[in-house]
């Protein structure tokens, strides 16, 4: 057991890996260990590391070096290691070429952490994984591959038997083969991992051989989390893959996420079930229903377009055009006028031309997204891409890059002011301040708002708590953020999926 022993969790990247870091620092804790939030204060640092574009992954190593330093200053750190997505993507590799870490985990790693941290403590060298394609692990058929799924982080498979009987205080219970969980912030929104992997091969991206192919969690165990979660003082549930429409596909219900939200919306205490990452090409009718006509569940599209011409989505091996997406979000907003939309793109991808950009910003210009977020095209080691002709100098793909992210700006400024003067329900997350006359400011989200990658609103009003939901007039905007009065005196919040309007813009 880690009895005494103490560890901080450096997290970078997306939600996806914040609940890996849960699940690490609840099998930790249900060892022994003290979880602790400065890094100078721990024997270990784990630093869960992000491998999905170059900036990130330059973080990653940074930050390991910094917590290499405390080593140095003769504090009480006295091991670092790094796990995560590069930490599986890179392997050994990362090991020979950043001395400065103790040791490098995989995936496989995760699940006896206590131990492998225990070793690495007393002086055992760790032999750092060798890279594979995580793809190959499991069948290609998705109905065979819950009985073959191993080490899947997020998933836990952790059997009953290997579970203390006496699980500390906030960790969530082990009932069958569940995943042991702490989290590591006290906030009214947790995000919960609807599935892992990815059974697209888009030219561009390297995810799938490191994360392994699609694999739905069971929908009992994601009620029983959402349960915990809801007992722990969560409102807001923000289910999170790799591409959630495809979710059930593996357990022989392709329908089975419009089934799945209603059930998750009930639990209790639970006010609002938000999806990331829906595929354009996946998106159905029905799931179109469920996310605009249901309580509790928000009307939010985080839609993965990439691009807007045709030809540079068929390089890039996926589906859809300016039209198509346009259509898409038409028969949105036909069900829900006020829903959220955002979606990320790619410029200067090998081959692009000037008229693949003129439509892009055609389709931008047409689709008030609420959220726009631009990168420019890198190789990204292992994929179909890096070995593409076509290849656009820099300074190219650096122009188009600030050309289309200036008017991603515009637009998303345009469509937040568009809000002015209409009803958003907002859940409170932070108290920034009190007036003498009582009067609070507070940060909160509306429904079109998800966590971290959207706005926000800043309310005003009288007696706001963190966690709970209050209707607002937004009275101004800023960039992407809404400015909103609390209706003093305004019955309770209405659900998501039934918004009213006082003066809505269309």
């Amino acid at each position: 057991m880690g009895a005494g022993r103490t560890v901080a969790l450096v997290t970078l990247g997306c939600a996806r890996n914040e609940v890996d870091s849960e699940e690490l620092a609840g099998r930790l804790e249900a060892d022994g260990w003290r979880l602790t939030e400065d890094a100078e204060d721990a024997e270990v640092v784990l630093v869960n590391t992000c491998g999905f574009v170059e900036s990130a992954k330059k973080d990653s190593i940074d930050t390991v070096l910094e917590a290499a330093d405390l080593k140095k200053d003769g504090g009480v750190t006295q091991a670092v290691v790094a796990v995560g997505c590069m930490a599986e993507r890179y392997g050994d590799q990362l090991a020979g070429a950043l001395p400065e870490a103790d040791a490098v985990l995989g995936f496989d790693d995760y699940e006896d952490i206590a131990g492998r941290l225990r070793a690495i403590l007393s002086g055992e060298k760790h032999t750092s994984h060798v890279p594979r394609d995580r793809r190959t692990l499991l069948p290609l058929s998705p109905v065979e591959r819950q009985a073959a799924a191993g080490a899947v982080p997020g998933h836990g498979e952790t059997p009953e038997s290997s579970v203390p009987e006496d699980l500390p205080d906030g960790v969530a219970p082990a009932s069958g083969p569940r995943t042991l969980r702490r989290r590591l912030g006290d906030g009214p929104v947790a995000s919960v991992k609807l599935a892992s992997g990815c059974d697209r091969r888009c030219s561009f991206c390297a995810i799938p051989s490191f994360r392994g192919s699609f694999l739905s969690r069971r929908p009992t165990d994601l009620v029983a989390e959402v349960r915990w979660l809801a007992g722990e003082g969560v409102r807001e549930i923000v289910l999170v893959s790799e591409n959630s429409t495809s979710y059930g596909k593996d357990l022989g219900d392709l329908r089975l996420l419009e089934a799945l939200l209603p059930e998750l919306a009930a639990v209790p205490g639970i006010e609002r079930v938000r999806v990331n990452y829906l595929q354009p090409a996946e998106m159905r009718p029905g799931l179109i229903d469920v996310l605009t006509g249901t309580d509790g569940v928000t009307p939010y599209f985080d839609l993965s377009f990439q691009h807007a011409s045709e030809p540079v989505l068929r390089r890039m091996r996926r589906f859809g055009s300016r039209e198509a997406f346009l259509g898409l979000l038409e028969q949105v907003r036909a069900k829900a006028p006020e829903a959220g939309a955002r979606s990320n793109f790619i410029v200067g991808f090998p081959g692009e031309t000037e008229e693949d950009v003129e439509e892009l910003v055609g389709f931008l210009t047409g689709a008030r997204l609420d959220a726009i977020g631009v990168f420019g095209y890198s190789d990204e080691e292992g994929t179909e891409a890096a070995g593409y002709d076509g290849k656009l100098p820099d300074e190219v793909v650096a122009e188009r890059l600030e050309r289309v992210t200036r008017l991603a700006e515009e637009l998303t400024a345009q469509r937040a002011e568009e809000r002015v003067g209409s009803e958003v329900r907002v859940l409170v997350e932070e108290i920034i301040g009190v007036d003498d006359d009582g009067t609070v400011t507070a940060e909160g989200r509306a429904a079109h708002q998800a966590p971290e990658i959207d706005g926000l609103t800043v309310l005003r009003g009288r007696d706001l708590e963190v966690g709970t939901f209050v209707r607002a007039l937004v009275v101004g905007s800023e960039g992407v953020d809404l400015v909103a009065d609390v209706l003093e005196d305004a019955e309770p919040a209405a659900p998501d999926a039934q918004p009213t309007a006082a003066g809505s813009a269309r």
